[in-house]
């Protein structure tokens, strides 16, 4: 690793990491800020992509061809469908899918297209240092499989309809567009979420307070990740 590439979907989720560093420079590219830092002699670039699989894709994709990362993490928030899953706890994925992906009218299973697969796995490499970290550290982590889709979902039927088909934990709304080009690109790369809300939860809850304890929670762990792969 020469470059690592830190990501979030919402501005919320890269301010905790911001924090740990000093000296940042601001790079603006297609429509978006790009902070790069060193930390420890490691090149690190951190952006926030905004909400949705596209600008997801845009971010990730430039962090690897214009910045040359070499490595993406992934840190941020999610709804939890998996019953055991419940506010600030950590998830890992170990696979993503799209669940809103569908041409099943022509044959296919959810979340396929011709030239793609259902499920996009994480490098196991990094799970490997998580895991290792969670430990060290007492955390409670669980691996499992998240599910993506441009649309937050709080209705308990599509939850059912989401952890049926995909037998997925938690939901949000870029990883799995994240793992495609890091996977087309051959980009190992990692995605953390925590739980912010729970997918059967009532739409007008207050998010906001959630989504800034869940995504330090996430943020802090992922500090303790980056200390552990530059060691």
């Amino acid at each position: 690793m020469t470059k690592l590439a830190i990501m979030g979907a919402m501005e919320e989720e890269i301010e905790p990491l911001l924090a740990h560093f000093e000296n940042v420079n601001v790079v603006e590219f297609a429509n978006n800020k790009y902070y790069e830092v060193n930390y420890n002699g490691l090149e690190i670039v951190i952006a926030y992509s905004k909400i949705g699989k596209v600008f997801a894709s845009l971010t990730a994709a430039t962090m690897i061809e214009k910045f040359a990362c070499d490595t993406l993490l992934f840190s941020g928030v999610a709804g939890g469908i998996n019953p055991e899953l419940k506010i600030g706890d950590l998830i890992i994925a170990d696979k993503l899918c799209q669940h809103d992906l569908d041409i099943t009218a022509f044959g296919h299973p959810n979340g396929y297209v011709p030239g793609g697969k259902v499920f996009v796995e994480t490098t196991k490499s990094l799970r490997e240092v998580a895991i290792k970290v969670a430990n060290e550290n007492n955390l409670k982590v669980i691996e499992g499989t998240i599910a993506t889709g441009d649309q937050f979902v709080h209705s308990t039927e599509r939850k059912d309809f989401i952890q049926s088909t995909f037998n997925a934990d938690a939901l949000e709304m870029e990883g799995a567009s994240v793992a495609v080009v890091c996977d087309a690109l051959n980009v190992p790369f990692f995605i953390l979420r925590a739980i912010s809300d729970t997918a059967d939860m009532d739409a007008g809850f207050d998010f906001d307070e959630f989504l800034k304890s869940s995504a330090k929670n996430s943020a802090d762990y992922l500090i303790k990740i980056v200390k552990e792969l530059i060691k």
